[in-house]
């Protein structure tokens, strides 16, 4: 069969539109992609980056919000394909059976370091010489005997208690004042409006941080956990989810915040800003971050994943 130059010419032109389009990088499976949202302020506002970001590449991001063990559950099953919200060390014992056991993937290195959960006071206090643990029972008057917490039954709350039944730093004597987040912020508010002694329980990433001139103790010989408080956060995914997505695998392996970037996302969302719009904002006003975010990530199409995403912010 003999064909035209003309009709020859078409089919070229047709060969060479098709062989030029963008064509999807990943099986259509991937491009729903099914977070868990625990519930946690610190783990919205990163998780409602990742899905503006990932609806900016042409993904179907969902969010789901479930407990610490549901979570783990969902990505053994495979029903949750992410989850930004692995704290170490405090959900260490919770998460190792899965592990050991391969049925959830750890990503390392941690999308978050810097975070810590330790004593703090005020930095008028700090200054006055009230600067680590060793400090504390030398200013008991000055403090009126208190220490204040979080919700009873928290992890921090049992660490500032054996600390006091122990008598540990000398502390045996001081009263836990157990409180929920917000009752121990407004208390802390007041102290530092009348420039009284207070000392109180501190993490970051927290909006508090910028809320509140504030000091944390040093020197707490572990009570906290490693390095006075260290905390890490991890990304974790259902076992193989990468190398069954690996350009969604990209992205999640190249997210890494800081506790800046959470604090001031974190403000937004207590603020009852949606978190969605609070991560867009966000994005809007630091758009360098998405330089290293999506080096090397494309569209779920396979076009280039940093202008797209730029186009869809507007910028």
């Amino acid at each position: 069969m003999k064909f035209s130059v003309k009709a020859q010419l078409v089919c070229c032109a047709l060969l060479s539109s098709w062989v030029s389009a963008p064509m999807a990088q990943e099986p259509a499976a991937c491009q729903a992609v099914r977070f868990a949202d625990i519930g946690w302020a610190d783990i919205t506002s990163t998780t409602a980056i990742a899905s503006v970001i990932l609806d900016g590449l042409g993904y179907k991001p969902t969010s789901t919000l479930v407990s610490v063990p549901i979570s783990f559950a969902g990505l053994k099953s495979r029903q949750i394909d992410v989850s930004l919200g692995y704290w170490w060390p405090i959900q260490e014992k919770a998460i190792a059976p899965f592990l050991e056991a391969k049925t959830i993937h750890l990503m390392e290195p941690a999308n978050l370091t810097g975070a810590k959960a330790t004593l703090a006071v005020p930095a008028y206090v700090y200054q006055a010489g009230l600067r680590s643990f060793a400090d504390i029972a030398k200013h008991r008057t000055e403090l009126d005997g208190k220490i204040y917490g979080i919700e009873p039954g928290s992890s921090a709350n049992a660490a500032i208690q054996k600390m006091i039944a122990t008598n540990q730093f000398g502390l045996g004597g001081f009263k836990l004042v157990e409180s929920s987040e917000a009752g121990m912020l407004v208390t802390v508010d007041r102290a530092i409006r009348d420039k009284k002694w207070v000392l109180f329980l501190g993490w970051e990433p927290h909006p508090m941080n910028l809320q509140i001139d504030m000091k944390y103790l040093s020197g707490s010989d572990n009570a906290f956990g490693p390095n006075d408080g260290e905390a890490r956060v991890y990304t974790l995914t259902s076992q193989g989810y990468a190398g069954r997505c690996p350009n969604v695998g990209k992205l999640l392996a190249n997210l890494k915040f800081t506790t800046q970037i959470e604090n001031h996302m974190m403000q937004s969302v207590m603020k009852r800003q949606k978190p969605t719009d609070a991560a867009r904002a966000y994005l809007k006003s630091n758009p360098q971050v998405l330089d290293a975010w999506l080096a090397g990530v494309k569209t779920y199409d396979g076009g280039d994943g940093l202008p797209a995403v730029r186009r869809q912010l507007g910028l």
